[in-house]
């Protein structure tokens, strides 16, 4: 061994340097990258001052950073970029076509005003103004000299108010109504029907079902095929029995020559009576009903003048005919009368 030279260290030596306390300069490294001894730096030399390079178990929050890194680093940020642009595109897109096949399908009306130009050019001429998607406002009065025709339904928010003839060929009145005066032709009502002024029929009222009057009925002739009373009858006139006159056939009580006449109808009337030569008793006169009678009648005779008031007479009487009669022998050559009232 030369004495300017050291001796080498032993291995004992070496292990004795590379103890805990050892430091080596992260900075030491040669121009090729390497350490002093030549080689590249392990873990070890890499760690810092104070701590061991001896191996340590990491905490579990560490191991998980490093997988969500490690997680993480496997996917391009580019292509995530490019892939949420693609989900927003096509929601655009979605949204996009559902609002255009809604207005598809629902019409917008839009309102249009018209200027006083355009109001100057439909006076002057025949102009089509808008759509039928369209609503035209007039803010002024409008005036049409001529007719106005509408196609479709017309709605009017206010009142209507006709100067002339309005004709309709039908109308439909949903709620209350007013008029002050209605002409028609026919006139069908299938509801109720309140009426709270006076009504005036001038061509006759035909009334095919009941009628009920909670007042007072004024007419100047009533026609009815059949009146029934509830309560009493009060007349403050004439009652006049019209009807056909009905037919006779003489009786044997008239003796020869005699003659008999009848004049009135089946409700009321007179007999005239000639007696002729040799009169008998018997009967005058049958008088024959012009109408039946539904069940054999009350006739009620009464005999006119002091002649006829000396007879005996008496009545027969059925469904279709009455007769007047004498139960005694009539003086003959005489001429005297006997009224008559029939009641069912």
């Amino acid at each position: 061994m030369k004495p300017d030279e050291s001796p080498l260290p032993s291995e004992n030596e070496l292990e004795s340097l590379e103890g805990s306390s050892t430091v080596i300069e992260p900075n030491s490294k040669d121009k090729n990258g390497k350490t002093a001894t030549g080689e590249a730096p392990t873990i070890a030399q890499l760690a810092t001052p104070g701590q061991s390079s001896a191996p340590h178990t990491d905490s579990p929050v560490k191991k998980t950073k490093e997988r969500f890194k490690r997680l993480t680093g496997r996917f391009n940020i580019y292509l995530l970029l490019h892939v949420l642009i693609m989900l927003i595109a096509v929601v655009v897109i979605a949204v996009a076509f559902i609002k255009n096949r809604k207005a598809a399908t629902t019409p917008s009306i839009t309102a249009q005003n018209l200027t006083q130009k355009q109001l100057e050019q439909l006076a002057n001429s025949d102009v089509s103004v808008g759509n039928n998607k369209q609503i035209l406002n007039v803010q002024s009065n409008a005036v049409f000299a001529g007719q106005v025709l509408v196609r479709q339904d017309l709605e009017v928010a206010g009142t209507i108010k006709a100067g002339g003839s309005l004709n309709l060929p039908g109308i439909t009145v949903s709620g209350n109504s007013t008029f002050s005066q209605i002409q028609t032709g026919t006139l069908t009502v299938s509801g109720n029907t309140a009426i709270q002024g006076q009504l005036t029929a001038s061509g006759g009222l035909n009334v095919s079902g009941n009628a009920t009057f909670a007042g007072n009925l004024s007419v100047a002739q009533l026609t009815a095929s059949k009146l029934t009373l509830n309560g009493d009858l009060n007349l403050d006139h004439h009652i006049s029995a019209g009807g056909p006159t009905p037919s006779r056939t003489n009786g044997s009580a008239l003796g020869n020559g005699g003659t008999a006449s009848v004049s009135g109808s089946d409700t009321a009337g007179t007999v005239n009576i000639n007696t002729g030569t040799g009169p008998g008793a018997g009967c005058f006169i049958a008088i024959n009903f012009a109408s039946k009678f539904n069940a054999t009648p009350h006739v009620v005779a009464t005999p006119v003048g002091s002649a006829a008031g000396g007879i005996a007479f008496y009545v027969n009487r059925s469904t279709t005919s009455m007769s007047i009669c004498t139960a005694n022998t009539p003086p003959a050559s005489t001429s005297f009368a006997f009224d008559y009232v029939v009641f069912d």
